[in-house]
């Protein structure tokens, strides 16, 4: 049970620090529990097309890089976060509840972290409590910052008058970069790689945190 505690509860305290900057129009609870849930379930389409994805090259002989690349921005960023990003465009694309551009990041993170929870829950029972810790601060926060730029340039794509298509693109293709970075950085473990991964975090948590700023300040929806 303490193992179920520990994967939860950064995802917990996260979602509380997201609802909790919506300085305006707090959005419905059923509404974000549903996001979360949808989150959650993506898990299952995920499961299924990256194992087809690493089976696509299994008779390949590809080398070490190479293979980290792949893993990384086809079979991890680009699958989990185009499941993401459809299970978003379900919860709030059309609905009258996306009132605010913040909004777009409150249920953006919501989605991601309901995957991540899955996620976590099993990398701990797998783990240990060792793996908890390591995760409350990396993998958690990382997902709930991929989270943050698809709902930041989703929201653009929703209210702006200006580059709609190209805000919509960016809030897929964003993600998957940082996201494929992410775990490149770590598959690949060049020399030097634990440096570079703890500025490259450093990195997703000022540029996550600015854009909270940013769209948590905006009351309404100005273009």
């Amino acid at each position: 049970m303490s193992y179920i505690i520990g994967a939860i509860a950064p995802v917990v305290a996260i979602l509380i620090y997201i609802y909790y900057r919506d300085k305006w129009e707090k959005e419905p609870l059923r509404k974000l529990i549903a996001a979360l849930a949808l989150g959650a379930l993506s898990v299952i389409p995920v499961f299924f097309v990256e194992m087809w994805l690493h089976d696509l090259i299994y008779n390949f002989q590809i080398t070490k890089r190479l293979d980290a690349l792949y893993t990384a921005f086809v079979v991890a960023a680009f699958t989990e976060e185009t499941f993401k990003f459809l299970a978003l465009l379900i919860i709030v694309w059309r609905s009258r509840q996306f009132s605010e551009k913040y909004d777009g990041i409150v249920y953006a993170v919501f989605v991601s972290l309901g995957f991540a929870m899955v996620e976590n829950i099993k990398y701990v029972l797998d783990g240990g409590m060792n793996v908890a810790f390591v995760r409350a601060v990396t993998a958690v926060p990382a997902h709930a910052l991929f989270g943050v730029t698809m709902g930041y340039y989703l929201s653009f794509a929703r209210f702006s008058l200006f580059y709609k298509k190209k805000n919509f693109i960016l809030a897929l293709l964003i993600p998957i970069m940082l996201h494929g970075i992410y775990d490149f950085i770590l598959m690949s473990a060049e020399p030097g790689y634990f440096i570079v991964f703890i500025f490259y975090l450093y990195y997703l948590y000022k540029v996550g945190f600015k854009r909270i700023r940013e769209l948590s300040t905006i009351k309404r929806t100005p273009n």
